[in-house]
């Protein structure tokens, strides 16, 4: 994102920044309610049952989504022995997600309603640099999150769907190597190996299967 400030390209800078901080914030709030909803207070103390960025967003993890166009916000804090579920971690990862294709299908129809409606025109470049940016940054969180490596959502998902051994396994393998791994994927995309553009081709091509308008 820092070739952005050296083109001038100020608006496109400031629209991704700021969408990115709020599909951030919304991920986290995700993690944060359904927590609270299964019987986990821990988020809420914390004070992370919230939308407000400044709740969520880790000043480092900013930093290098400006300088090296990858980051990461503060993980919620959960204690499973609170749940009151079996199956609340398997929620409350997926609700991070969820929270992203919801706010990407609000963000591109809300757009398309207001064009629709005259409110704005093709012309005007924030609004449409913004919905679509909003929407596509969280078709990508999406996405990248259900990688089921490290410390992703994803990993707390796939077990749940895996014969119980399989699922013991991989467990025991992920918390040994997978942060190992996950670095490892960022690497080879810093080095040009088409993985984060494979993640930005998925998510270009789902947006038209979320514009309902």
């Amino acid at each position: 994102m820092i070739s952005l400030i050296h083109e001038g390209q100020w608006l496109l800078f400031g629209v991704i920044l700021v969408a990115l901080m709020i599909s951030l914030s919304f991920h986290e709030f995700g993690h944060a309610v359904t927590a609270l909803r299964f019987g986990d207070d821990t988020a809420r103390r914390a004070g992370r049952l919230t939308v407000n960025p400044v709740a969520h967003i880790d000043p480092l993890g900013l930093l290098m989504v400006v300088f090296v166009g990858f980051g990461y916000a503060k993980p919620v804090p959960t204690n499973p022995r609170l749940f009151k579920s079996r199956y609340a971690e398997l929620w409350v990862a997926a609700a991070g997600p969820a929270m992203n294709l919801l706010l990407a299908v609000i963000s591109v129809n809300a757009y398309l309603l207001a064009l629709k409606w005259g409110w704005i025109s093709l012309s005007d470049t924030g609004p449409r640099l913004f919905f679509i940016y909003l929407a596509q940054i969280n078709l990508l969180l999406m996405i990248f999150n259900l990688l089921p490596v490290g410390a992703l959502d994803g990993h707390y998902i796939l077990p749940y769907f895996l014969p119980r051994r399989l699922a013991h396994a991989y467990r025991y393998y992920n918390a040994r190597y997978g942060n190992f791994a996950l670095l490892a994927l960022v690497a080879l995309a810093i080095l040009g190996v088409p993985i984060f553009s494979t993640i930005i081709g998925l998510s270009a091509g789902l947006l038209q299967w979320i514009a309902f308008v």
